[in-house]
């Protein structure tokens, strides 16, 4: 079945995959994790995979980061390789939980990537001040990560994911684990981040109304194997305060998410 590919406009791609797939071999033979995947993401653009467990999303990304290597079809990031991305160090990458270092502050586990890339003593100092701010955590340099509530950890690990400046964000479900409350604070602030930065996101979510709320686009995968059965445009601006949530026209988006959802026989979402 050939899947729906998403168009960019007059963007830039920054990601495009053309009848993408990956096969992970087991010993009870082959599983098909993705099938026969179009999709083209263009900068700027704020994407949110949607589906049910196990439907490929996390797979996705992972091989736009070369963590997978596909075994059918093509993707590029920034017209290169996922490898040579990966070396160029095109993205960043945010896990469903913090993976800071418990033994280094927060300006220390902000640093980290920034000691391997090389980056001089003084840049270093400069960047980790600036993206701690963006994500609201200036003053908070020399706290441990466990003296950090579970949300100032995953703005820590977002504030290193930016460090490197690169122009593209991988984020994997990583409010998930988070209550409400918190999950709808961090969403605003990652939209105004967005909206500072111009970074391009790819967002991985199990929530409808998250999914609706922060994305330009959401895309809705089947069950594995997993393919893309629908790219949903947003029509809501990007000024979306949260009691946008209320209004009818965020309503009716949720509703064609939740209907392609259900086209695609994912109810465990």
């Amino acid at each position: 079945m050939t899947v729906n590919q998403a168009t960019t406009g007059a963007k830039a791609t920054v990601v495009e995959a053309r009848k993408l797939g990956l096969a992970f071999q087991t010993n009870d033979g082959p599983v098909q994790a993705l099938s026969d995947v179009d999709l083209a993401i263009g900068k700027g653009e704020f994407v949110s995979f949607i589906g049910p467990s196990g439907c490929g999303k996390t797979t996705f990304l992972r091989v736009i980061a070369d963590l997978e290597k596909p075994t059918a079809g093509t993707i590029s990031v920034n017209g290169q390789t996922p490898e040579q991305a990966r070396k160029a160090r095109a993205y960043g990458y945010v896990f469903q939980a913090p993976a800071l270092y418990p033994w280094r502050t927060i300006e220390r586990n902000v640093a980290l990537p920034l000691e391997i890339m090389g980056v001089a003593p003084d840049e270093r100092k400069e960047r980790i001040r600036r993206t701690l701010e963006l994500v609201n955590l200036g003053g908070f340099e020399k706290k441990y990560p466990w003296q950090l509530s579970g949300g100032m950890q995953q703005r820590a690990s977002i504030a290193r994911a930016l460090a490197f400046d690169a122009d593209l964000l991988l984020m994997d479900e990583p409010f998930g684990a988070l209550d409400e409350i918190v999950r709808d604070h961090l969403n605003e602030q990652l939209l105004q981040l967005w909206a500072r930065t111009n970074k391009t996101i790819c967002f991985v979510t199990h929530s409808i109304p998250e999914a609706v709320y922060l994305s330009t686009r959401i895309v809705v995968m089947s069950p594995r194997p997993g393919r893309v059965t629908g790219v949903i445009e947003s029509t809501l601006p990007q000024e979306r305060p949260l009691d946008i949530r209320e209004s009818p026209e965020f309503l009716a988006i949720a509703a064609r998410v939740r209907d392609g959802l259900r086209a695609g026989h994912s109810y465990e979402v």
